[in-house]
């Protein structure tokens, strides 16, 4: 048995470790389309809307599994989708296009903007109230929903790509070289705000009146916790262009980007790591209706869901522990079925395998980025022979290999 034990330790030691990740969190959906979605907005926690290219829009009754096409009143490019409740979307697009859906997109009105922009954006907070953005520093508003909008005055000529309100006074508006736009009187005055960046900004959101983040180019992450008086930078450890960002609350949240670049915080930002989409296609759009189920949208129609919050092992503690561990599994023996549970004290790339007596691969059970936390998992070896095997456990400069036992 020691020859064994000591052949396991050195065929593990020239393992290479994975180029990618698995799909993990990320489970990928049929769209029906082809089209390029550019927006999402959950409905409720089943009902979902996206929109896209050629006006395209589409609808899931299921929490994203499946979708429908829905009729538009436009052909050109639907940039954003927001709905208040069940019911009542609007939704905004190229060459000032806006449709407004008042029966959950059964049927959609098309809209007189008022203006001759493009439009890249909308958020409303009640079916009445709302305010889209776009080209040229266009912001417009209505009070009625929809069947007037009113121009304000934005003092900028700069393309505006994302706004959000989080009550009838209190919004912010971002776009090209950093501009941040703050108004707390519902949009009759707008003031600039300082981002400390001149990189575009495509995206921003904010689940109280305090408590926002904005993401844009060249990996820009910006983060206030003050109205915008303060915009903090974060970093999220990869490169690249991030075109949109949904929290569920001031913790929890998902920001998506070209090659397919998809990061998770659940601590406000103060750590962003990696979640592996399975697909190098620009990803456009993000919504989560609550920390764990979220749907992301983007080229060709590329559709995924999760209802983990992206990742695939169950973290039962956020709380950060003292050093990284390995637990004994539980139950041991067992049969089939066994749950591993480990321990991160640092964000960082977490590897458990299991190995069989010969030092052969038999299972990946992670390998992907995680956050400081406990976390578990359970192996099935249903489909194995009794026996001795092994699991291990590599992460940062940690690697713990230990023994449990298959009796059938």
């Amino acid at each position: 048995m020691k020859k064994l034990i000591l052949l396991f330790q050195v065929s593990i030691f020239f393992l290479t470790l994975p180029n990618t990740y698995p799909q993990g969190g990320w489970i990928s959906q049929q769209s029906g389309t082809t089209e390029v979605l550019f927006g999402v907005s959950f409905m409720d926690a089943n009902n979902v809307t996206a929109v896209g290219s050629f006006g395209k829009i589409i609808k899931s009754t299921d929490g994203g599994i499946s979708w429908v096409a829905q009729t538009s009143t436009v052909g050109d490019g639907l940039r954003s989708v927001f709905y208040v409740d069940v019911n009542n979307g609007i939704s905004v697009g190229d060459f000032n296009s806006i449709i407004k859906s008042t029966n959950g997109g059964t049927n959609w009105i098309f809209q007189t903007s008022g203006t001759s922009s493009f439009l890249n954006s909308v958020s409303f907070t009640d079916p009445n109230t709302g305010t889209a953005v776009g080209w040229d520093g266009t912001i417009i508003r209505t009070t009625n929903g929809g069947t007037d909008w009113i121009s304000q005055s934005s003092g900028t000529t700069n393309t505006l790509y994302g706004v959000s309100f989080t009550d009838a006074n209190h919004g912010t508006v971002v776009g090209d070289g950093g501009l941040i736009l703050r108004t707390t009187d519902g949009g009759t005055t707008w003031n600039t705000q300082s981002s400390g960046t001149t990189s575009n900004l495509n995206s921003v959101t904010f689940t109280d009146v305090n408590t926002g983040t904005a993401v844009g180019a060249y990996s820009t992450i910006l983060r206030t916790t003050d109205g915008g008086v303060n915009w903090t930078s974060q970093t999220s450890g990869v490169q690249g262009v991030f075109y949109d960002v949904s929290f569920s609350d001031a913790d929890n949240g998902t920001a998506v980007g070209n090659g397919g670049v998809i990061v998770r915080t659940i601590n406000g930002g103060a750590n962003w790591t990696s979640q592996s989409s399975g697909t190098t296609l620009r990803l456009f759009g993000v919504s989560f209706t609550d920390s764990n189920n979220g749907i992301i949208v983007g080229e060709d129609g590329i559709i995924l869901t999760t209802s983990t919050g992206g990742t695939s092992v169950n973290q039962i503690s956020s709380e950060i522990p003292e050093r990284i561990s390995l637990y004994p599994n539980y139950p041991n023996p067992f049969n089939p079925t066994t749950t591993i549970r480990f321990a991160i004290n640092e964000p960082g790339l977490a590897i458990l395998k299991i190995y069989d007596v010969l030092g052969n691969e038999v299972e990946t059970l992670v390998s992907e980025e995680k956050l400081a936390g406990e976390y578990e998992v359970e192996f099935n070896g249903d489909a194995l022979t009794s026996g001795v095997y092994f699991y291990q456990l590599k992460a940062n400069l940690f690697n713990q290999t230990n023994k449990m036992l298959l009796m059938k």
